[in-house]
């Protein structure tokens, strides 16, 4: 039976309306006999909801719809219970019409999906189900065609429309090493690929996945609210008992019953929320559900890392000096090798510029160990080399001399990072690595305080030179330098114990810890590294700074909806009750402005559709200048 009536819920409304029409144009006796049917044309949905929520003892909406409309049809009110009865069905219809568009921005994603693949093989090309793509194959792809799972290009060069990944739709370069993602789009070019994740695993689909868990998880103020209307609903049938026992009037108790429906105030903060998620996600933002979107909204207190938060995340090598006789081209190919088994930043660049340099990194590392925050220690061709910072070295026993120390320090003052290389226990190199501050830095931090956030800081593992000169530029209220993933825990703590509600926004890897500690972690996605989506409660997935002050400020925008939507329906209910008690609200009345009002916050929840970050322009404060330096 339920089926059904989902099935032809539309066509049930339809008839009811019709059947109301021809009651008034016909009129005579077939007037009430017409009103009837449309009652029980329309009720028997709403009756059958009723029921099958005491079942599981729940008293619904649909509970006081249904008594209202017995009690009207036992006072021979048919006009009234008819009426109500088709109010309520083509309300429903409205909330659903209206409802999958706020969930526009996640149907989008669906649709990005890829379909199809072509694969290569044994020498030949196949069109299969992009779902049925195995790990390891090679496809090709050409201009127009979607990326149908996450790999690396090994051959071709194209444009590629990332906006399904990262929300920018202006098209980046790639050619060959490097990675693609499933559901881009090859604007030019064409790009052969490695498959490297596939299915349900691919950086595309974990998005979609996201997002859906996102819009369906629920805020402190959804849980509050569904818990008073469990709460306010049987209210409801007291108070309408109450006020017939006091004015002996049966329709006037009923009206009541209609008129105080919570419908507006139970859907208008999900409806806030869904939508809200829905914008973050079409702007390339993932923000894990309405209690996240809350907590953000609250932040007064911004934590960043340095390198790949504040900078670009794109270091290289600006200086190499070796001490002693070590061959300089043998020395830096045994550090690459051992940097292989980094994970940081700093390791990947030092790989890279081997690369550059032409020289042959292959081969085994005999032993190695990643110390966090400080460096590594492995052995390569028997010999032990100990890589990293000043704390490693110190921990290690490694005396930097005079002469180190100077070289050392003379870099840092200029903006790099100075990594100590020792060889069997003798410091043989520094290697000097600078990055860039991010294009859209000094602008986003400049947004974040206009919206609210009252202190921000940077921690970092690297020096204090390089530290003081990025925080002097971007005008941060503080930072700490040379910290292990530990001290930037405690710090964040400590911030927390103090009565500051912090957000931690770093890489998603070497910060995991800090980004999990405070009360919101955002990671600057990469394209979306799993460790980013499964630690942090926001993730950036363009990699842009921009996109931090569009989450805080869309954070904020979808909770002065849900407010606006609370205060709209109490006010809605408060005003509708003070008219049933005068007499100038009657049934059928009510329960139009009751339908109306459920509509009104649906559509003000829809507002935050077209949410884009406020984008003030500061006077004479050059913050939104975009120069370029070098760290």
């Amino acid at each position: 039976m339920q089926l059904f009536i989902n099935r032809y819920k539309n066509q049930i409304t339809l008839i009811s309306f019709i059947l109301i029409v021809s009651a008034f144009l016909i009129g005579g006796d077939f007037k009430n006999i017409a009103l009837i049917l449309a009652t029980v044309v329309a009720g028997v949905p709403i009756a059958l909801k009723a029921y099958q929520a005491l079942k599981m003892k729940a008293f619904s909406i649909e509970l006081l719809v249904t008594i209202a409309v017995i009690g009207a049809l036992f006072i021979q009110e048919f006009v009234e219970s008819a009426v109500v009865t088709f109010l309520f069905m083509f309300g429903d219809y409205l909330e659903g019409r209206t409802l999958e568009k706020t969930r526009s921005s996640l149907k989008e994603l669906v649709d990005m999906a890829p379909q199809e693949a072509t694969v290569i093989r044994n020498g030949v090309h196949e069109t299969i189900p992009a779902e049925e793509v195995n790990q390891g194959e090679r496809l090709i792809v050409h201009a127009g065609g979607k990326i149908p799972v996450d790999g690396e290009i090994i051959a071709g060069e194209a444009s590629i429309n990332e906006a399904a990944i990262t929300g920018e739709s202006i098209p980046v370069r790639k050619k060959m090493k490097d990675a693609v993602f499933s559901g881009t789009i090859v604007d030019s070019g064409y790009v052969e690929l490695i498959a490297e994740k596939v299915g349900d695993d691919t950086t595309f689909a974990k998005i979609i996945e996201l997002v859906e868990e996102a819009q369906e998880s629920k805020s402190k103020t959804e849980k509050f609210l569904n818990k008073f209307a469990a709460i306010y609903t049987p209210g409801v049938v007291g108070l309408s008992l109450l006020v017939y026992l006091l004015t002996r009037d049966l329709h006037i108790a009923i009206t009541f019953l209609v008129i105080a429906c919570p419908g507006a105030l139970v859907i208008g903060a999900p409806v806030s929320n869904v939508v809200g998620i829905g914008n973050g996600a079409k702007h390339g933002i993932l923000i894990k559900g309405g209690e996240a979107m809350d907590n953000f909204s609250k932040v007064d207190t911004v934590v960043f890392d340095k390198t790949g938060t504040l900078t670009k995340g794109k270091p290289e090598v600006t200086d190499y000096h070796v001490f002693g006789t070590e061959d300089p081209e043998e020395l830096f190919k045994d550090i690459a090798r051992a940097e292989l088994i980094s994970e940081h930043h700093l390791g990947r660049t030092i790989v890279q510029a081997a690369k550059k340099r032409g020289l042959d990194i292959s081969g085994d590392v005999d032993e190695g160990e990643v110390i966090k925050g400080n460096g590594i220690r492995a052995t390569v061709d028997g010999r032990l080399f100990v890589i990293g910072n000043r704390k490693l070295m110190e921990k290690e026993n490694i005396a930097i001399t005079q002469e180190i120390e100077n070289v050392a320090v003379d870099r840092e003052k200029q903006g790099n990072t100075a990594i100590f290389v020792a060889v069997e226990g003798e410091i043989k190199a520094i290697i000097s690595i600078a990055d860039e501050i991010r294009d859209d830095a000094k602008e986003a931090i400049s947004e974040m305080r206009q919206n609210g956030v009252k202190k921000i800081m940077m921690l970092t593992g690297d020096n204090e030179y390089t530290a003081r000169l990025v925080a002097e530029k971007l005008g941060l209220d503080a930072y700490d330098a040379e910290l292990l993933p530990e001290d930037k825990v405690e710090y964040v703590k400590r911030l927390k114990d103090e009565g500051h509600v912090v957000a931690m926004a770093g890489d998603g890897v070497n910060d995991a810890p800090a980004i999990a500690t405070a009360d919101i972690g955002v990671a600057m996605g990469e394209g979306g590294t799993d460790i980013s989506m499964e630690t942090a409660d926001v993730v950036l997935m363009a990699d842009q700074l921009k996109q931090f002050s569009h989450a805080f400020s869309l954070s904020k925008a979808s909770m002065r909806n849900m407010k606006q939507n609370i205060w709209i329906a109490v006010g809605t209910v408060v005003l509708l009750l003070i008219g049933v008690l005068n007499g100038t609200v009657h049934l059928a009345s009510g329960m139009f402005i009751h339908e109306a009002s459920v509509l009104v916050v649906i559509l003000n929840g829809m507002r935050l559709m077209a949410f884009k970050r406020d984008k003030k322009k500061l006077k004479n404060s050059g913050t939104l200048e975009t120069d370029e330096v070098v760290l």
